[in-house]
């Protein structure tokens, strides 16, 4: 619009001026009349030409078109800050590796770590005992033993931490990983090991319990033995022989059988029973010791199980 009024006014302009100049050459009134016009047609065509020159044409406007076409069409960067991540996946915390010597029993085994020779003790479980100093081989230590020494021996395994580094025997304290999976929920799962709890290393025993309850409701491994394995340790004394069924003796060989006696009164046990140590309390009759039994104390029971001098 402002293009068309600056090009008739100054079409306007030009004409006005020239029949002014015309005018003047003549001596005719009207020249003063046709110059004040055609300044009027000038004013009018610089007004056209400034609001032209503010207007985009239609390059400018195709342009500016295009350009935002190719911002548009831009890919969205991908957001790498930490806060934009906060949605993914906790990423396990950085285990330890070493090379497995040799197995132990079924919860230990050595290690070569930084060209030292250490005792791995894994946490939250215990297996049957196969090397226990002061205990005969329980049953399904030595099928621990082997699993583990089977799935062990020679491997580089990762260990992971708790809160304890070491126990009071010296032994480091470690969840242990072979391939990626737990050496300890595998021996929970075939009932080679009860969970064992000592606070604080308990990361997963919530965990492994429920492990545990499915071994034990089909009564695998240590399962299978009723009330062997409990909370305070093993118990290979509830295990009894098993007895052959005798042939039942003919009329011409039953003999008549005597009154049954009564049983005696049970004798009251002295409660002042004090036995130095467990060679003593084995010289006297009295090993094992059960917690409650006279004579027991927690200084005999080096494993804490309730059972002192087995």
């Amino acid at each position: 619009m402002w293009m068309t009024l600056g090009i008739l006014s100054f079409l306007a302009f030009i004409v006005l001026a020239v029949y002014g100049f015309i005018c003047l050459v003549k001596k005719n009134g009207r020249a003063k009349k046709a110059w004040l016009a055609s300044l009027v047609a000038f004013i009018l065509f610089f007004i056209g030409a400034v609001n032209d020159s503010e207007q985009p044409t239609e390059k400018q406007t195709a342009n500016v078109e295009s350009k935002k076409e190719q911002v548009s069409a831009k890919p969205t960067a991908i957001d790498n800050t930490p806060q934009a991540q906060t949605s993914a996946p906790v990423v396990n915390p950085a285990r330890l590796k070493a090379k497995v010597l040799s197995v132990t029993d079924g919860d230990t085994f050595k290690i070569n770590l930084n060209g030292k020779e250490e005792t791995v003790r894994m946490i939250l479980v215990d297996t049957p005992e196969t090397k226990h100093p002061d205990k005969p081989v329980q049953p399904f230590g030595p099928e621990a033993s082997k699993f583990s020494s089977e799935l062990l021996t020679g491997k580089e395994v990762e260990l992971e931490k708790d809160v304890s580094e070491r126990d009071k025997y010296g032994r480091l304290l470690f969840y242990v990983y072979v391939d990626g999976k737990s050496v300890q929920e595998q021996l929970l799962e075939k009932g080679l090991a009860r969970v064992a709890v000592y606070p604080p290393d308990v990361k997963y025993v919530d965990q492994y319990r429920a492990i545990q309850d499915k071994a034990r409701k089909a009564g695998v491994g240590i399962w299978s033995i009723e009330n062997y394995a409990r909370d305070d340790g093993y118990h290979p004394e509830v295990q009894r022989p098993t007895t052959q069924p005798t042939q039942e003796p003919t009329k011409t060989q039953q003999q008549p059988q005597p009154a049954p006696q009564p049983a005696p009164a049970p004798q009251p046990q002295p409660s002042n029973v004090y036995y130095k140590n467990c060679s003593e309390a084995r010289a006297a009759g009295a090993a094992p010791l059960h917690r409650g039994d006279p004579g027991y104390r927690t200084a005999l029971d080096r494993d804490g199980d309730g059972v002192a001098c087995e």
